[in-house]
C-alpha cells in the first residue's frame, strides 16, 4: 500500500473519530480534515491514478457533505441556520 492510500487510511479514521465528538467540539478538527482532504486527494492520484482520487473525492463528499451545503449557502450570499447544538 502507497504512503498516499495510508494516510487517506488515517484521514477517515480521524474523521470517524471527529464525528463521535460532541457537536459543538467537530468544528475546528472538522475544518482541519476539510482542508487537508484537497492535498491528501491530488497525492493520491499523482502515486496511485487519477480515477482513485475520484473515489477519494465521492467519499470525501459523502463525510462532508452538510459542511460543504453550509458552505456552499454561504458563498450564494445565503445565511443558513446553525443548528442550536453548534451554538457557543
Amino acid at each position: 500500500m502507497t504512503l498516499s492510500l495510508v494516510a487517506a487510511c488515517l484521514w477517515v479514521i480521524l474523521g470517524a473519530v471527529t464525528a463521535a465528538l460532541p457537536m459543538k467540539y467537530q468544528i475546528y478538527p472538522g475544518s482541519i480534515l476539510l482542508l487537508s482532504a484537497i492535498p491528501i486527494m491530488i497525492w493520491i492520484g499523482a502515486e496511485n491514478g487519477w480515477p482513485w482520487s475520484l473515489v477519494a473525492l465521492l467519499a470525501f463528499g459523502s463525510m462532508f457533505r452538510r459542511p460543504l451545503g453550509y458552505l456552499l449557502a454561504r458563498a450564494r450570499g445565503e445565511r443558513p441556520e446553525i443548528p442550536p447544538e453548534m451554538r457557543s
